[in-house]
């Protein structure tokens, strides 16, 4: 039998009475909303509640109605409550993210009880980020991607991230580019079939890190994407997300050393026995397929996007140039 966010939060925490304050945002097309939730007679202040709830009628911000679209958000929160089930507890100071209080499924209704990370010291966000803050999510990218190199990602999306070309056809099919539609599948083929895999976070935009009062450590939410793949993938897209067409000309290259200089530390943290040259010369090699990847996808969901811009372009349209010449 359903249970109210209220029961689930004091049966979890032990609290005598949970009050509901703030809703921190409604959740993307209308699939529910994120609540903060005061606590009496717990250790605990507050927690965050992410309550699902599958609508009957879609409202897709951008008019992406269909039901391969709905299929897709429903098997995003499969995925994250499976993410808080089995693999979040091993995420740890490097790479924080939510603890997990409680999970529950009852139909089309999923509750998850997260740790207020706020009340934990992660109480800022960001739109644009300074040199500092930029590589303190990378750090946080690469001691990710580091902690789960080489591991297969059981109950998560075996591709990660939400613009992968399996699940956005309909998107492929209105590029108006030739060019790039012919090349969508190797850029596809070449990203999945990296040697080194890793779990990617799959939606690692700025808006989805949660900053110290300093901005010198994040913590990460938004677990809907996460699967196998390319740790350039995430970093691709996070460095779009968080820098405009200047920035991303001039600071770019700059930010990419510092995430391969953080995953070289996180490796030999973390004990991993990898070839640690090899991996950065895949990595390396392939970003810019990675950026030409999540372009391909913008210009046949949105064209006109902020982050389609000349510098984009370009990158992207050099990539596919260069794989329509191996092809012959």
């Amino acid at each position: 039998m359903p249970i109210s966010p209220e029961t689930l939060i004091c049966e979890a925490t032990g609290a005598a009475q949970a009050q509901r304050r703030a809703r921190i945002q409604s959740l993307w097309s209308g699939y529910g909303e994120i609540v903060r939730y005061a606590l009496q007679g717990s250790e605990l202040a507050s927690v965050v509640v992410k309550n699902v709830i599958f609508p009957t009628a879609i409202d897709h911000p951008r008019g992406w109605h269909n039901d391969v679209g709905h299929q897709r958000k429903v098997r995003s929160y499969e995925v994250e409550m499976a993410w808080y089930r089995d693999w979040s507890r091993r995420c740890d100071q490097h790479c924080r993210v939510p603890r997990c209080y409680a999970l529950r499924t009852f139909g089309e209704r999923h509750l998850m009880v997260l740790e207020d990370l706020d009340a934990a010291g992660f109480p800022r966000r960001k739109e644009r980020l300074d040199r500092h803050e930029a590589l303190a999510c990378l750090s946080w990218l690469a001691h990710f991607h580091a902690l789960f190199l080489g591991e297969k990602p059981t109950d998560l999306w075996p591709i990660g991230s939400y613009w992968h070309l399996a699940t956005r056809q309909a998107e492929w099919r209105m590029i108006k580019d030739a060019a790039l539609r012919q090349a969508a599948a190797t850029l596809d083929a070449r990203l999945n079939a990296c040697r080194f895999q890793t779990l990617i976070h799959g939606d690692a935009k700025v808006a989805n890190f949660c900053f110290s009062q300093d901005g010198r450590r994040v913590a990460a939410v938004d677990f809907q994407y996460v699967g196998g793949g390319c740790g350039m993938k995430d970093v691709a897209y996070f460095l779009g997300s968080c820098l405009d067409e200047r920035e991303q000309r001039e600071r770019e290259g700059d930010l990419l050393d510092g995430y391969f200089a953080a995953l070289r530390r996180a490796l030999k943290v973390r004990g991993k026995d990898f070839d640690s040259s090899a991996l950065e010369a895949e990595w390396r090699a392939i970003f810019p397929l990675a950026q030409a990847d999540f372009y391909r996808f913008l210009v046949g969901w949105c064209p006109e996007h902020w982050k389609v811009h000349d510098y984009s372009r370009k990158v992207a349209l050099t990539v596919v140039a260069g794989l329509l010449k191996e092809e012959g």
